[in-house]
């Protein structure tokens, strides 16, 4: 089996005072792909370039204290690919890419962390540029070669995504327009939303982030925002799916995939 998981940290230095490297011990993934690292390179030398066994491979955000992406992993890639060639939302540190290639087959894992609209107009807009950017770098990457995409999408793809969908349909991560997109995605790319194929009917069990207000993480008044996107022939490989709700590292909750690949 191959253990696969996501989790948006939410800042790697206060994720990890609360846990996560012990968690990590003990759950032993093969990778685990992070977003919202909210650190640079000084912060990370010495202390955070290792997790629990796995060695990390980043993009950081050129502003201090905000996104950035990384794969930590225990298996050595064949290339790591950073950034995806779009320079707005690569200095803001969105993408890393670990290439696990053998003759047999080409296979990608991929940490990925999507703009969020939520902090005003000018912020959706920049989600609306990201999305369309993105749209054919999924395109590309389909035809060439397997690969997962894990990531903080910050989209909920249906109504039974998160808990309030009535009241939420003109706030960003649940407009008509992202979901579209994310529809597109899966209809006529054709990735396959893991967690969706392994739980189709998941309501409340399904939600991996809780806003830190009115106490929604005690109600479980949450939003499933983290996402594996797979192609197909790696989707088939799933085998089962768990969100951690135990110690709490972040506002998100991990994803964790098994996936029956040899890497």
């Amino acid at each position: 089996m191959f253990k696969l998981t996501s989790l948006n940290l939410n800042g790697i230095r206060s994720a990890t005072t609360k846990g996560l490297a012990a968690w990590l011990a003990q759950h032993a993934p093969d990778c685990i792909c992070v977003q919202e690292i909210k650190a640079q390179w000084p912060d990370l030398q010495g202390k955070f370039e290792q997790l629990a066994g796995m060695r990390g491979y980043f993009q950081l955000a050129e502003k201090k204290g905000y996104s950035g992406v990384g794969v930590y992993t225990r298996h050595e890639p064949s290339d790591i690919i950073i950034g995806y060639g779009a320079p707005e939302f690569d200095a803001e540190g969105r993408y890393v890419e670990v290439r696990f290639d053998t003759p047999r087959r080409k296979l990608s894992v991929i940490s990925s962390y999507f703009p969020s609209g939520s902090s005003g107009p000018e912020r959706q807009e920049a989600k609306y540029r990201f999305l369309d950017g993105f749209y054919p770098v999924l395109q590309r990457l389909k035809a060439e070669r397997d690969f997962v995409l894990c990531g903080d999408i910050n989209i909920a793809h249906q109504e039974i995504d998160l808990k309030n969908w009535k009241s939420n349909q003109k706030n960003s991560g649940f407009l008509p327009e992202e979901r579209a997109w994310l529809s597109r995605v899966l209809d006529d790319v054709g990735l396959v939303d893991v967690y969706r194929h392994l739980r189709p009917d998941a309501t409340g069990d399904a939600y991996t982030w809780w806003s830190n207000r009115g106490q929604a993480y005690a109600k479980n008044v949450g939003w499933r925002l983290d996402y594996h996107l797979a192609t197909p022939a790696i989707a088939a490989a799933a085998r089962t799916e768990s969100i951690y709700k135990g110690e709490k590292f972040s506002d998100h909750a991990p994803l964790t995939i098994d996936y029956e690949l040899q890497v």
